[in-house]
């Protein structure tokens, strides 16, 4: 399965169903967290790399089926 290229609003539509809430901004990336310790930060862009979004993935304490099926 390779992962899509896809925006930073998709992602954090997908991510939040998994309980991550935005915190703050800081200039353009926006910080999410989901209170229990996990944290990352995602670019304001409409399209993020493939190597970027699986980063983000992993700061997030998921797999990339689990994140596949979130989307």
């Amino acid at each position: 399965m390779s992962l899509p290229v896809i925006g930073y609003r998709e992602i954090l539509k997908a991510i939040r169903k998994k309980g991550f809430y935005s915190t703050r901004q800081t200039g353009s990336h926006i910080i999410v967290e989901n209170g229990s310790g996990l944290w990352t930060s995602i670019p304001r862009k409409k399209e993020l790399g493939r190597g970027l979004i699986l980063q983000i993935i992993f700061d997030c304490g998921l797999t990339k089926k689990e994140f596949l099926e979130l989307l």
